[in-house]
């Protein structure tokens, strides 16, 4: 059992940039901002060969209202959840209230607790660390966490009590990536709770709770998932805060990690310019897609109508997508969205046989052959795979350059039809076909430059 580390703090000390140099990644945000963590986040880490998980969580100030009471409780829950803790603390700014009432919460908690003191860097590290042996924690680590200085050596006397990895540890367990995205405030943290079965992210009556994007593992009917929740994306003429920025490319960067994006559209105000924008950027980046239109419960039926025809005008483009009409809050018709990921998750990475690509291809050429470019019929020979998820067919060929592109969505829903393609895009891709004998020069033999030279002489005189 890999070891779970917590790091609890006030804001704005470092907790994020020390997760990401655990992780050895970018994936928390981190920026010269108060506040910015909201929600438990979760990455895996490994030194000195052992593997371990840890969780960054919002920063503690002591006087919880509003927001900050569910950060706060996301933080408690992260510690309950550890094996260590690590309570970081700001050098600079030196020991503070805040940080004397969060060492009281930590000692009654039983969990081995070590002290971070971060931000050592250009302050007198006898004078900056004096006040923080009063907290009375037996372990006092100082580091920079900006450049990593002193992390490696903190880790590897935390690390040292657990056992180093096995060859079976070490294997990729193939998790489906869920990605929820959406507007701000249309429930996509309320459907991850959800789709958890428990209080895993903030939910909170204000748009723009969530502001980096929530990494999840879990397991359900023996399959492995991770839930991914991002935050809204707003027009961009609404968006006035830095951070707002920050969090829309977390969110297309989460787009491009999932496997199966679930697009939530808030039914009460049915579908509008900014969830096509999204589901253009989903499309784009070739990922299987999955609609649940949310709060259905609280519609009318003349309402409930009106968006069905609506989404069948707005999404034709879309029309390989499974429609769910849910109710995050209530659960209704969240269990059936699994139904639809799994289907998508399957077409989109499913192997693709070059015969059977092949047959597809002639009985679509059969069925409606190739235009004409110049002159002469373009021609498609053979079709083998060259991607999954999305799908991608590449077609040979000769003038392929020359194929319009309403010939390739003709493809396109082909062989999705064929193939049984549900919830993913598909990419047909051309190549032309090299004329073997283009670089070979003539070679006559004797009688024949014999005739040539007497053909030309004789053309001369």
């Amino acid at each position: 059992m890999i070891p779970v580390i917590a790091l609890v703090g006030r804001p704005n000390v470092g907790k994020s940039t020390i997760f990401n140099q655990l992780t050895r990644s970018r994936d928390a945000l981190v920026a010269n901002f108060a506040g910015l963590t909201r929600d438990r986040k979760y990455g895996e880490g490994e030194l000195f060969n052992r593997r371990f998980m840890v969780i960054d969580t919002g920063g503690l100030s002591g006087e919880e209202e509003g927001i900050d009471v569910e950060m706060a409780s996301q933080a408690q829950l992260a510690i309950d959840e550890a094996d260590i803790v690590l309570f970081v603390v700001d050098c600079r700014a030196g020991l503070t209230p805040v940080d004397e009432i969060i060492a009281r919460q930590l000692r009654q908690k039983n969990r081995h607790v070590s002290l971070v003191a971060n931000k050592i860097d250009g302050v007198n590290p006898d004078q900056a660390l004096a006040d923080f042996y009063r907290l009375g924690f037996d372990q006092l680590y100082p580091t920079t966490a900006t450049h990593g200085r002193g992390v490696r050596a903190m880790m590897e006397q935390l690390l040292q009590p657990y056992p180093e990895l096995q060859e079976d540890d070490k294997a990729d367990n193939g998790a489906i990536r869920i990605g929820v995205v959406g507007r701000p405030n249309v429930g996509k943290s309320t459907l991850v709770n959800r789709l958890l079965g428990e209080q895993r992210v903030v939910v909170y009556d204000m748009p723009g709770t969530t502001r980096d994007s929530v990494y999840i593992d879990f397991e359900r009917r023996g399959s492995h998932y991770t839930l991914i929740d991002t935050a809204g994306i707003r027009k961009r003429k609404n968006i006035k805060l830095a951070i707002e920025k920050f969090s829309i490319v977390k969110t297309l960067q989460a787009i491009d990690d999932a496997n199966v994006v679930v697009l939530l559209i808030d039914g009460q105000e049915g579908v509008v310019d900014q969830d096509l924008h999204l589901m253009g950027s989903v499309i784009d980046a070739g990922r299987a897609l999955v609609v649940a239109v949310n709060k259905w419960d609280g519609l009318a039926p003349e309402q409930r109508e009106y968006i069905k025809i609506e989404l069948g005008r707005r999404l034709r483009f879309v029309d390989f997508a499974d429609i769910h009409f849910i109710s995050a809050l209530h659960g209704t018709g969240v269990g059936l969205l699994y139904d639809s990921i799994d289907k998508a998750y399957r077409s989109a990475t499913d192997k693709l046989s070059t015969s059977r690509l092949t047959k597809i291809l002639e009985g679509a050429v059969e069925e409606h052959q190739p235009p004409m470019a110049n002159g002469r019929r373009i021609k498609l020979r053979y079709a083998h795979a060259g991607g999954r998820n999305p799908p991608v067919i590449v077609v040979h060929g000769n003038q392929t350059d020359a194929v319009p592109k309403h010939y390739t969505r003709f493809l396109e829903k082909i062989f999705r039809r064929e193939l049984d393609l549900h919830g993913t895009p598909v990419r047909v891709e051309y190549k032309t076909s090299d004329n073997p004998f283009k670089e070979r020069k003539k070679s006559l033999s004797d009688s024949q430059q014999h005739k040539r030279r007497r053909a030309i002489k004789k053309h001369h005189t």
